[in-house]
C-alpha cells in the first residue's frame, strides 16, 4: 500500500520507473480528424413510381463494420434559398444523436423528371481514434445514403415518424484510406433500378487537424513501446503535410479548371530552412509513403526499421516536444485557412466546379471500371463481312483458304471460360487509389458481369497467285455505300462546322415486343437519362394492342410516329435557339426489333436515315423462328398461327410464302436497314 501511495506521488524509485523520455513517448498517441464535407445540390426525380414526401439521410461507417457510426455532424449550411414550393413546410433538417446521421428536410415528389434543388451541405468530423483505430493502416469508410418515403397525405409529426422508419433504398461508397488524406470528387447517388433518381452531390475531404491524447495502458506496458511512438509522430506529421499538399495542389487544379483565380501564395510551405526540413528529407521517405503506409498494413520488421533509422540520424533527439506540437499547430492552422478559402471559393463558383468535378468523375470511371472488359482481336473471312459477294464465287477464289479457317464448337463456353479465367486476376487485384468507389459494384467485384468485346478485322486471304486479295473484294463490295447518303451526311457535318454553338439534338426511341406496353422499357430508359439526361425519349404507342398484325402496318405506323416526334421536337429547338445536328437512336425489345427494321425500310424515314447513330436490340429474333429446338416453344408457335392467325407469327416462321425468297424476313435482310447506324449493339442470351 505504502509502495503504491510512493508511486502516485511520484517518488518510487529511479530503478522501477521509465525514462522521462520513454514517457514522453509512450503516454500519449497521435490522433487525426478529417473533415467530409458534403454538397447536396439537386435532387432529379427520373421516374419514381410513387408520389409522396421523401428524404435522403446521410450517415457514415466504419469499412469492417455493419452498424458502427464513425462520423459525427459537425456543421450545416444552406448555401442557396429553396425555390418556392419545392420543399415541405411540414419539417426541418435533423441529427440524429443515436446513429450521428443527417436528414435532409422531407420534399414532394409529384410528377417525373422533377428538380428538387436542395442546396444544402453538410460537414461530418471524422476521429477514427475516437472508435478505437489505432494509427496506420487505416481502414475505409462507408459513405451511406437512405432514401426515406412516406405517402403524401401524412403531415406534421406524422410525417415525420413515417420518414424515419425504414429506407425505401439505399446507395453506399467506399471513401478508401488515401481519399482521407484529402479529395475533392462528384458523387452520383442512383439508389436502385427502381427508384430511378439522380441526387447531384460532390464529396469534399480534408485531414483537418492533428493531437495526442493521453493512452490508457498501465505504466509498465511503455517500457516496449520506447521509439514506437516516435514513429507515429513523425509519420503523423508527414500525413498533415501531405493532406496540405494535396489540398493545395486541388486548388490549384480547380482553379485553372474553371479559370477562375484565387490567391494560393500565402499557403504554401517552405520547410527547407527549418529542422523539420531535413526530417523530412530522412529516411521515412514523403507524401507517397504516407499515402502507401495508410492503405496497407506495417510489418513490424519494417516499423522497427524505419524507428532505428530515425533514431540513429539524431533528428529526433533535436526535437523537443513543443517543437512538434507547434509544428503540428502550424500545420493544423495552414489547412484549416486554405479550407476556408475553398469554402469561400465553392460558394462563388459552385456551378463551375461541380460541372469539373463531374467531367473528371466521368474520365476516371471509364478508366476504372475497364477492368470488367476484355478487349480481343477476331479475324474472320471476308465473306462473313460482305453479303454481297456470291457464295460460290468467292469459294472459287480462295477455297482453301475458308477449308483451312477453324471456328469455335461452343463460343458461349468459350465466352463463358475466359470470364471465369479475368474473375480470377480481378480476384488477385488491388485497387489503390483516392477514388470513391461505389458499392453497386465494389461490394463484391467478382458479381458484376464480365463484358467481352471483339474487334472484327480482315483475315489475311490470299488467291493463288499468293497476291492478297483482301484490297480488291474490300473496294468492290465492302465499300458500297449509297451516294447520296454519304454525300448528304458529309454536307450536313460540313455545314455545321460554322455553327460551333449549336446543340445535337438526341432523341431516342422504346418500341416494345408482342403484346407490349409502351412502358416495358421504362428501366431501359431511366439507365439511359442517368448516363444523358438531356436525352429526348419517345416511348412509342403506336402498335401498342397491335402487334398481331402485318409487320408493314406495324413498321409504317411505327416510322410516322418517330417523323411526326421529330419535327416537332426539331421545330421547337430551332425556335429556341441553333440546331447543329440530329442524333436518332432506337432501342427494341423482342419483334419490336422487327418492326424498327420495318420502319427503317419506309419511304419517310429516308430522310433521317443519315442521323441513325446507336442501335440497342434486346432478344430480337432478327433470324426468325425458322429451326428451334425448344418443343415447348413450336407448340406455342403453332397455337398462335392456328388458332389466332397471328399474321407476324406467320412471318416469323417463314411460312407467309410458299417461297422462301418471297418472306417478308428475307425480303428485309435485303434492306440492309441497320448498316446506316455508327453503334449497333445485339444483347441476347442463350437459346436452350
Amino acid at each position: 500500500m505504502i509502495r503504491r501511495l510512493r508511486w502516485l506521488m511520484g517518488r518510487n524509485s529511479p530503478k522501477s520507473l521509465p525514462s522521462n523520455a520513454s514517457q514522453q513517448s509512450s503516454d500519449i498517441t497521435p490522433e487525426t480528424l478529417h473533415e467530409v464535407a458534403i454538397y447536396i445540390h439537386r435532387f432529379h426525380n427520373l421516374d419514381l413510381f410513387q408520389q409522396g414526401w421523401y428524404q435522403i439521410k446521410i450517415s457514415m461507417r466504419l469499412d469492417d463494420s455493419e452498424y458502427k457510426s464513425v462520423g459525427t455532424p459537425a456543421r450545416v449550411v444552406q448555401y442557396e434559398a429553396h425555390e418556392q414550393g419545392s420543399i415541405g413546410a411540414h419539417g426541418i433538417w435533423t441529427i440524429d444523436d443515436i446513429d450521428n446521421s443527417f436528414s435532409t428536410q422531407p420534399f414532394l415528389i409529384k410528377y417525373a423528371k422533377q428538380d428538387v434543388y436542395l442546396s444544402i451541405m453538410i460537414s461530418f468530423i471524422l476521429s477514427l481514434h475516437a472508435h478505437g483505430v489505432e494509427g496506420p493502416p487505416t481502414p475505409g469508410v462507408v459513405l451511406k445514403f437512405e432514401l426515406m418515403y412516406t405517402p403524401a397525405l401524412k403531415k406534421g409529426s406524422e410525417l415525420q415518424g413515417s420518414l424515419s422508419a425504414c429506407p425505401a433504398a439505399v446507395h453506399e461508397f467506399r471513401l478508401p484510406p488515401k481519399a482521407l488524406l484529402g479529395l475533392h470528387s462528384y458523387c452520383p447517388v442512383h439508389f436502385d433500378a427502381f427508384h430511378s433518381v439522380l441526387v447531384d452531390t460532390s464529396v469534399h475531404i480534408i485531414t483537418v487537424k492533428a493531437s495526442w491524447t493521453p493512452l490508457k495502458v498501465p505504466w509498465f506496458a511503455s517500457l516496449r513501446q520506447v521509439g514506437s511512438a516516435d514513429f507515429e509522430q513523425i509519420l503523423l506529421i508527414k500525413e498533415l503535410v501531405a493532406a496540405h499538399d494535396i489540398l493545395l495542389d486541388d486548388l490549384r487544379n480547380i482553379s485553372r479548371a474553371i479559370d477562375q483565380s484565387i490567391e494560393l501564395s500565402s499557403f504554401v510551405l517552405n520547410l527547407e530552412n527549418t529542422k523539420f526540413g531535413s526530417l523530412m528529407q530522412s529516411n521515412m521517405g514523403g507524401a507517397e509513403e504516407v499515402l502507401e503506409v495508410l492503405n496497407k498494413p506495417q510489418n513490424g520488421v519494417k516499423k522497427e526499421n524505419d524507428t532505428a533509422n530515425l533514431q540513429n540520424d539524431g533528428l529526433l533527439h533535436c526535437l523537443s516536444r513543443d517543437d512538434i506540437l507547434d509544428f503540428l499547430h502550424l500545420l493544423g492552422d495552414q489547412i484549416l485557412h486554405l479550407w476556408n478559402a475553398f469554402l469561400m471559393f465553392h460558394r462563388a463558383n459552385k456551378t463551375k466546379i461541380l460541372e469539373f468535378l463531374h467531367d473528371v468523375w466521368n474520365d476516371g470511371r471509364r478508366a476504372e471500371w475497364s477492368i470488367w472488359m476484355i478487349h480481343t482481336k477476331v479475324e474472320r473471312p471476308l465473306n462473313f463481312l460482305s453479303s454481297g459477294i456470291g457464295a460460290p464465287s468467292l469459294h472459287g477464289l480462295h477455297g482453301k483458304s475458308l477449308s483451312q479457317w477453324k471456328f469455335s464448337d461452343d463460343p458461349v463456353q468459350s465466352a463463358i471460360t475466359r470470364a471465369e479465367l479475368h474473375r480470377q486476376s480481378i480476384a488477385q487485384m488491388r485497387i489503390n487509389n483516392r477514388s470513391i468507389q461505389d458499392m453497386h459494384m465494389y461490394e463484391d467485384p467478382l458479381s458484376v458481369p464480365i463484358i467481352i468485346v471483339e474487334h472484327v478485322s480482315d483475315a489475311p486471304l490470299h488467291n493463288h497467285n499468293g497476291n492478297s486479295c483482301i484490297s480488291y473484294l474490300y473496294q468492290k463490295n465492302l465499300l458500297k455505300i449509297p451516294t447520296g447518303t454519304k454525300s448528304g451526311a458529309v454536307q450536313k457535318l460540313t455545314g455545321s462546322r460554322s455553327q460551333p454553338c449549336g446543340r445535337v439534338m438526341k432523341i431516342v426511341v422504346f418500341v416494345h415486343g408482342f403484346q407490349g406496353h409502351h412502358l416495358d422499357l421504362r428501366l431501359v430508359r431511366n439507365q439511359w437519362l442517368l448516363i444523358d439526361p438531356k436525352t429526348e425519349f419517345l416511348m412509342s404507342e403506336a402498335n401498342e394492342d397491335k402487334t398481331d398484325g402485318d409487320f408493314r402496318e406495324m413498321g409504317l405506323r411505327l416510322a410516322q410516329e418517330v417523323v411526326s416526334f421529330t419535327k416537332r421536337k426539331m421545330d421547337k429547338a430551332s425556335r429556341n435557339g441553333n440546331l447543329k445536328s440530329l442524333k436518332l437512336s432506337f432501342v427494341g425489345h423482342s419483334i419490336g426489333n422487327i418492326i424498327i427494321r420495318a420502319a427503317l425500310a419506309e419511304g419517310i424515314m429516308e430522310p433521317y436515315l443519315r442521323y441513325l447513330y446507336t442501335y440497342i436490340s434486346i432478344s430480337g429474333p432478327h433470324l426468325g423462328y425458322m429451326y428451334c429446338s425448344n418443343s415447348l416453344f413450336n407448340s406455342g408457335l403453332w397455337l398462335l398461327k392456328t388458332l389466332k392467325g397471328t399474321q407476324c407469327i406467320h412471318q416469323l416462321t417463314f411460312s407467309d410464302d410458299p417461297d422462301l425468297m418471297n418472306t417478308f424476313l428475307y425480303k428485309l435482310s435485303k434492306e440492309r436497314t441497320l448498316e446506316n447506324f455508327k453503334n449497333v449493339v445485339l444483347v441476347s442470351s442463350p437459346q436452350v
